[in-house]
């Protein structure tokens, strides 16, 4: 196990920096910069340009640097911390990243559980209950899940809550709590209004871990070894869960390296649509804007998870099945 480990952690340093490189190249491919951007937006609504004052911000924020001098001030200020500063919000970046952040997490880690729990406990009864009534209601939720973008859920449940309620279904926080300090209060206020996102975030999500979950399970079933288990006695549930189940994880534990990512990127449309105070909106319009110091640390950040997730799938899969460690060894 220790091979394995020093096998993938050997990867994820060079990962990081070829990563680190590819995301400031990308934000800085568009030609012009946030300055620009600005620049253009004042020409367009009648205002004046002060050429001198757009030169000055230039060099006050090294946009006039060379693109590698640019990186490596970039990269030795994320060593000491420090992820740039932010044109567009005039704040440092960590700043803003934190301010979302764990909103952020709250909102798709609890919407993350949700799906896998739903996903594994349905998956096991389609898949051990195949061709019943259940089976096929499930299967067909299954579909409609899939088949529906979540943001049209999310409208869908705007237009009910105004149409039929007439309430504000979105956003986090009630009117009179979403400037002020955290309280006991504004906690309860926020729960009431996180079953909108868990809903819109879990019926896709749930949808494709109960089709990965019944197929594989169905694969396994039909395997030897589970006549075997059977002929030799061993109780169903008992069978069912210390082999089939254990096996069929394989493929559902390998997605949850892509989980870390969503944790920041907290479905974006989803995130507009619905008016979430999370770091998704924020990414989009420092996209639009061309804020690079923004867009790049969100990228890298996606990025890093990315391969922190994918490390912490090999682990999994490596402790669940021996024959995964060994063949990497």
């Amino acid at each position: 196990m220790l091979q394995f480990l020093l096998n993938r952690m050997g990867f994820i340093v060079m990962n990081v920096i070829v990563v680190s490189l590819v995301a400031f190249v990308i934000i800085e491919l568009p030609p012009g910069d946030y300055l620009t951007a600005y620049a253009a937006t004042l020409a367009a609504s009648g205002d004046a340009v002060d050429e001198a004052q757009l030169d000055a911000l230039r060099v006050r924020y090294g946009l006039n640097l060379p693109l590698h001098q640019r990186y490596l001030k970039w990269v030795s200020g994320i060593l000491k911390g420090d992820f740039g500063y932010s044109f567009g919000w005039g704040k440092p970046v960590s700043e803003l990243l934190w301010e979302r952040l764990w909103l952020t997490v709250a909102v798709t880690f609890s919407s993350l559980m949700v799906t896998w729990i739903i996903g594994f406990v349905v998956g096991i009864y389609s898949a051990t209950h195949q061709y019943s009534i259940g089976d096929y209601f499930f299967t067909a939720i299954s579909f409609v899940g899939l088949g529906v973008p979540n943001f049209l859920i999310a409208m869908v449940l705007l237009w009910v809550g105004f149409k039929y309620f007439d309430a504000n279904v979105g956003g986090l926080f009630s009117q009179e709590y979403q400037v002020a300090a955290w309280s006991w209060a504004k906690f309860v206020d926020m729960l009431k209004h996180l079953w909108v996102p868990l809903i819109v975030l879990g019926v896709g999500g749930s949808a494709s871990m109960i089709r990965i979950m019944r197929a594989n399970l169905l694969d396994e079933l039909s395997k030897p070894y589970v006549e075997t288990a059977r002929a030799k006695g061993v109780a169903e549930t008992r069978m069912l869960l210390k082999y089939p189940v254990r096996m069929a994880l394989n493929p559902f534990v390998s997605t949850a390296g892509w989980a870390l990512p969503g944790l920041i990127n907290g479905a974006t449309i989803i995130s507009v649509v619905l008016s979430l105070p999370t770091t998704g909106p924020l990414l989009l319009n420092a996209l639009l804007v061309q804020d690079m110091y923004l867009a790049a640390s969100f990228v890298l950040v996606l990025s890093v998870l990315t391969i922190v997730g994918t490390l912490l799938s090999d682990i999994m899969l490596a402790l669940l099945d021996p024959r995964i460690r060994l063949g990497a060894a």
